[in-house]
């Protein structure tokens, strides 16, 4: 999977955690919750979100890694390599 197509795909679960937000202007070296003013629950329902989709582990103390989308995007790539077929 493509940075792209990560960012994609992380750009949509928050679109369905927060239907109402103009994600359009997402700055990916930024934090999340200072752009779209989220709150703890809004964050950790997007964590949720990214292990139940695909069926990853995401230890707590690895959520400060996926405050930005970058970072989000940098933690992903090898894990959704991982669940790549082949």
């Amino acid at each position: 999977m493509t940075e792209a197509e990560i960012r994609q795909l992380v750009l949509g679960i928050i679109a369905d955690i927060v239907p109402d937000q103009d994600l359009s202007q997402i700055r990916d070296d930024e934090p999340l919750r200072d752009q779209l003013g989220l709150d703890s629950m809004d964050f950790l329902d997007i964590v949720m979100e990214l292990r139940r989709r695909y069926r990853m582990q995401i230890p707590e103390e690895d959520y400060p890694r996926l405050a930005t989308v970058a970072g989000t995007i940098e933690y992903l790539k090898p894990r959704l390599a991982q669940l790549a077929p082949g």
